[in-house]
């Protein structure tokens, strides 16, 4: 449903924001683009969107090139941005009927269209109070209702969750995992390592403008190579003293929200049998010790700073 081959992108014919971008995206899925800030996620949806024209290589979305047929390209995308383009004195009603009418619909047409959005998106108890009373997640949710008055065949997401308490967050990730249900194509940006993980089924990795890494998130743990021990007290106030006997090995660290202390394992079961030698001498007791995989934040890390420009 989406394809890059060798796409780059130079501002005033020396900054070069995207270098031999290639990747692709099948048709009924969400794909992730992770990235620093910078790293080129917004510049590859302005391309998609043919709000930007790429300056080397192509692009294609739902089986049309954005440079030879964008016209086509937009008759089957929808976007949002990261700031919920609405018209915040108007109800949520209000707000998917205009955009309705927008697509051409007749008045009738357009409120029943805007009815069936404000039932499927749970917007029926807000729907007639004006948005600028909304909370962050009500509006993100009339934004992306607002994108799928006509159901596009691609929707692109920029970071949709920048700025939500982390229960708005969760409704958002639900609304993005019905859309994959009923056959939409999202490519999602995101700063939210769990965010990727949990909706994903495909992510690309992005640093200073290349791709440095495509997979799944269990592909992109898996290419790591590594576990990390972690140790979980039965009294979190024995963090510091469990941290502090394993201190010198590598990347320890405390994680006092999740009440782990965590090493770097890269000898696996021999990594950890240390570890545990440690910790035994402290006589403190234990909720937990074990090896996992590392998580997608550990990923992510690992991958852009290994990465030379």
């Amino acid at each position: 449903m989406i394809e890059l081959d060798g796409v780059a992108k130079t501002f005033d014919g020396s900054i070069l924001a995207l270098q031999d971008v290639s990747f692709s995206v099948a048709a009924g899925s969400v794909c992730a683009l992770l990235g620093h800030n910078g790293a080129g996620k917004t510049t590859i949806i302005n391309i998609l969107s043919t709000l930007m024209k790429p300056s080397y290589g192509k692009a294609v979305v739902a089986g049309y090139d954005v440079l030879r047929e964008p016209a086509k390209v937009r008759a089957s995308i929808s976007m949002t941005g990261q700031v919920a383009a609405i018209d915040w004195q108007l109800t949520g009603r209000e707000n998917l009927a205009m955009f309705s009418r927008l697509h051409g619909m007749r008045r009738k047409e357009a409120k029943a269209r805007a009815d069936e959005l404000i039932e499927q998106f749970d917007l029926t108890d807000a729907a007639d109070r004006n948005v600028i009373t909304y909370s962050g997640g009500m509006r993100r949710r009339v934004d992306i209702a607002a994108a799928l008055v006509v159901p596009p065949k691609v929707l692109f997401l920029d970071e949709p969750t920048t700025g939500l308490d982390p229960r708005s967050r969760r409704s958002v990730w639900d609304l993005v995992s019905s859309l994959k249900s009923d056959g939409t194509t999202v490519l999602l940006t995101t700063q939210y390592l769990e965010e990727a993980d949990v909706l994903s089924d495909s992510i690309v990795v992005l640093n200073q403008g290349r791709v440095v890494a495509t997979g799944t998130a269990d592909e992109l743990k898996g290419r790591v190579g590594f576990s990390y021990c972690t140790v979980s007290p039965a009294d979190p106030a024995d963090l510091p003293k469990i941290l502090a006997v394993v201190a010198d090995l590598q990347d320890a660290q405390a994680d006092e929200d999740a009440n782990t202390v965590s090493v770097l394992a890269p000898n696996g079961v021999a990594t950890l049998g240390e570890v545990f030698r440690r910790v035994d001498q402290l006589d403190v007791e234990l909720a937990d010790i074990s090896l996992r995989k590392p998580s997608l934040d550990e990923v992510f890390l690992h991958l852009t700073e290994n990465v030379t420009a």
